[in-house]
Order: C-alpha cells, then sequence, then structure tokens
C-alpha cells in the first residue's frame, strides 16, 4: 500500500518540471480567451476606425472608376494607378490590423506567456499514431471539449438572437432612411452587433483560462517517487554527497598536514589542541596558523612536529585560544600578538642555542592571554555553545 501511495501523482509539480514542460513548449494555453480578445480588439478596432477606413474606401473606388482616356490605352499607366490605389488600401487598413496584431501578441502573455521553443516543432511521429488518436476522440478531454463548444454555440446563438431582438425595428427602418445616413446607421448597427456577441465569449473565456490553467497542474502533478528522484538527480545522492565530503575533508586534512614540517612551533594543550604556526619576516605581517586540530589530529599534528625537530611548546591558554579565533591559512588575532611574539622569540633563541651554544633560553611561563580569548575562562562569551573539549 505504501508503495502505491508513493506511486500515485498527489504532488504539485517542481519548479524543475515546469520549466522542463516549458522548455518543451507545454504550457497553458486558452484559444477561448486568445479568440475573445482578438474579436474584441477586431470589434474596438472597426469602431474607432471604420469611419475613417469607410471615407478611404470611398475615395478609392470613386478613384478607381474615373480614369482618363490615355490610361485605357496605355498599359504602364494603368498598373501604376492600380498599384497606387492597392498601397492607398494598406494605408487605409494598416492601423486596424497594426491593432490586431498587437492583441493577437499581447493575448498569449495572459495564460502560459511568450513562448519561443523549438522543440514544439521537431516532427513528431507519435502523433500520427491512429490507435493513439481514435483513443483521444473518446477520452475525458475530448468529452469536455465537446460540451464547451456546444456551450459555447448556444450562448452565442442566444446572445446573437437577443441583439437582432433587440435592433430588429432599427434594421427595419433602414429602409426608409437616405442612402448616407442609412449607409453610416447600418455601419454602426453592425459593427455593436459584433462587439455585443463577442463579448459574450468573455463568459467562456472567464471558465476556459482558468480550466486550462488546472488541467495543466494536474497533467504535470509528480508522485512522491518523482520528487524523490528528481531530488537525487539535482541535488545529488545523500550517500555520494557525503564521500565527496569526506573525501575533501581526507585531502584537506593531508594538505594541512604537509605544511607541519614548514611550523616554527606547534602550541600544544598539551593533549586536546595542537596549533601549528609560521613566521617568516618577509611576506608576513603577523604568524600564520598552518595546521590545526583537535584530540587525533593534535595527536599527529605532534607526532609530524617531532618528527621533523619542530619545537613543541605546552601553552594550554594560547593553544586553546588559537584553536577558537584563529582559522586555518589566516593570521593570528591581534590580541594574541604579544604571546605569540613570546613563544617565537623563545623559538629563535632556542635555535640559535643550538647552532652557536651558550646559556640555554627559558621557557616562557605565564603567557599574556588575554581572559575573554580563552574558551575556558568564565568571561568568554559563548565558551560552552562551541563544544570544545575541557
Amino acid at each position: 500500500m505504501a508503495e502505491e501511495s508513493d506511486l500515485e501523482k498527489t504532488e504539485p509539480a517542481s519548479p524543475r518540471k515546469l520549466e522542463q514542460a516549458r522548455e518543451q513548449g507545454d504550457v497553458p494555453r486558452s484559444r477561448e480567451l486568445a479568440t475573445c480578445t482578438l474579436l474584441l480588439g477586431a470589434g474596438a478596432a472597426f469602431w474607432i476606425l471604420g469611419g475613417r477606413m469607410v471615407g478611404e474606401l470611398n475615395k478609392m473606388l470613386a478613384a478607381g472608376l474615373s480614369f482618363d482616356r490615355e490610361m485605357a490605352f496605355d498599359m504602364e499607366l494603368l498598373l501604376a494607378h492600380a498599384a497606387a490605389s492597392i498601397i492607398d488600401l494598406l494605408i487605409a487598413f494598416a492601423p486596424a490590423a497594426m491593432i490586431l496584431i498587437v492583441v493577437a501578441l499581447v493575448s498569449p502573455a495572459l495564460i502560459g506567456g511568450w513562448l519561443f521553443s523549438g522543440k514544439a516543432l521537431q516532427p513528431n511521429f507519435g502523433r500520427m499514431n491512429p490507435i493513439k488518436g481514435l483513443g483521444n476522440m473518446v477520452s475525458s478531454r475530448a468529452a469536455v471539449e465537446l460540451g464547451k463548444a456546444i456551450a459555447k454555440t448556444i450562448l452565442i446563438g442566444w446572445i446573437a438572437w437577443m441583439v437582432m431582438r433587440h435592433e430588429f425595428d432599427a434594421v427595419m427602418a433602414l429602409s426608409v432612411e437616405p442612402l448616407k445616413s442609412g449607409t453610416e446607421h447600418l455601419g454602426h448597427l453592425l459593427v455593436f452587433s459584433f462587439i455585443f456577441i463577442a463579448a459574450g465569449l468573455v463568459i467562456v473565456a472567464a471558465i476556459d483560462a482558468p480550466y486550462q490553467m488546472w488541467q495543466h497542474a494536474k497533467k504535470l502533478m509528480m508522485s512522491r517517487q518523482d520528487v524523490r528522484q528528481e531530488s537525487k538527480e539535482s541535488e545529488g545522492n545523500p550517500e555520494i554527497k557525503a564521500k565527496i565530503r569526506q573525501q575533501q575533508r581526507e585531502m584537506a586534512r593531508r594538505r594541512m598536514m604537509a605544511e607541519v614540517p614548514t611550523a616554527d612551533v606547534v602550541v600544544t594543550n598539551p593533549t586536546h589542541y595542537a596549533v601549528a604556526l609560521k613566521y617568516s619576516e618577509n611576506g608576513m605581517r603577523a604568524p600564520r596558523v598552518v595546521a590545526k586540530g583537535a584530540d587525533e589530529v593534535a595527536a599527529k599534528i605532534r607526532e609530524l612536529a617531532m618528527e621533523n625537530n619542530i619545537v613543541l611548546l605546552e601553552a594550554p591558554p594560547l593553544a586553546r585560544a588559537l584553536f577558537r579565533h584563529a582559522e586555518l591559512g589566516d593570521e593570528i588575532p591581534e590580541a594574541l600578538y604579544i604571546a605569540v611574539a613570546e613563544v617565537l622569540a623563545y623559538v629563535f633563541q632556542l635555535r640559535a642555542y643550538s647552532k652557536h651554544g651558550g646559556a640555554r633560553p627559558v621557557k616562557p611561563g605565564d603567557l599574556d592571554v588575554p581572559p575573554e580569548m580563552d574558551p575556558l575562562n568564565p568571561s568568554a562569551e559563548n565558551a560552552d555553545s562551541n563544544g570544545l573539549p575541557q
């Protein structure tokens, strides 16, 4: 039962799946919304620009029916006259055409947004499968489309009938009006009726657009197994990621251990912590931490230091402070300059003693470590929240 529930598509589509569907050209679309906006745009264009276009057509008709004798016997003049008439016709209808083009470009942005996908244009021979085509004809989607077409026909037919009833007397009165005023009145009636009938599609579009969005979201729903699989593909397998992190830690530890033989001194706790410091007057403003670790790592640092004759200095407060406040590869904090300077002075004196002899230097005792830098000091902030060994 648990496996069956994991395979049921109960989860909404993830952003990644939505993006993949969009790349395939699969976005919600409402043909009713596009048709509605285009028809209303055409009606508005003819309502606003109809008078101007009719006037231009009258001028073109008058110019087309009148030409001089020379034009009748000169083919070039006749063709030039015809070309000029066609250009005038295009100019007359250009504003309305521009309105329709703008509406056709804006309507897809209302639902689904603009989309240019070459994958949708690629040939798909699966669409030519007759069995699949027959299945689509008897599917629930086909039933919904059929019901929608019937409802749309009934609604538009009813609106058209109501408009005809309302304007019946006005249409009958056109026969007794003068030709010019009757023609203008007829044009207004046609455009008004067209807009009113097209406005009926707003009801259809208002129902169809949310339905198409719901249908698209339902089609892209995912099962819990799909969600887990996508998470693995996008974020990586947790086990593999854990192994990669472990390998990265091992590589970083090996690089750190390789720096221990170059250190000048290793400050210890003596057992919990070990911090290796290096200082050079050329290129270093302050001593740097080249290695640090706790417990087993600290023991390995001490072992490498002894193998390479690096000075080991037991200074618990300083070791804890360096381990807590100095990151690997960074310079030590300014508050520890004095304490570390005493340590390095002892190291350099010890080197001079090993080479030239003389009085053996005395190990520094009570180093000047600010109390707030020592994690075990009660005055240190958040000393207990870092999980440091005691």
